[in-house]
């Protein structure tokens, strides 16, 4: 069974602030797994932790966020395939 977590865990887990967390969200480089249905609450599966992961390694390396983007979205069509 996969483990899932809220925001706050995803900023325990991989030192980002909440903030950032919320903004890749809405720069689409993360996704939700799913919402909370009594309080609303985004939820993230281990996946996410991943992914936030890779955003530190290539913003470390000075890659701009379109790029990562890209590189995600590559990453994420392979696997599915």
């Amino acid at each position: 069974m996969k483990e899932l977590y809220l925001i706050k865990d995803l900023a325990r887990k991989t030192g980002y602030s909440t903030n950032t967390i919320k903004f890749y969200l809405r720069e689409k480089l993360i996704e939700e797994f799913a919402r909370s249905p009594y309080t609303n609450f985004r939820i993230f599966d281990e996946d996410c932790i991943s992914r936030l992961l890779k955003i530190r390694a290539f913003r470390k390396e000075g890659i701009a966020l379109e790029e990562i983007r890209d590189l995600l979205n590559k990453e994420k069509i392979q696997i599915s395939l």
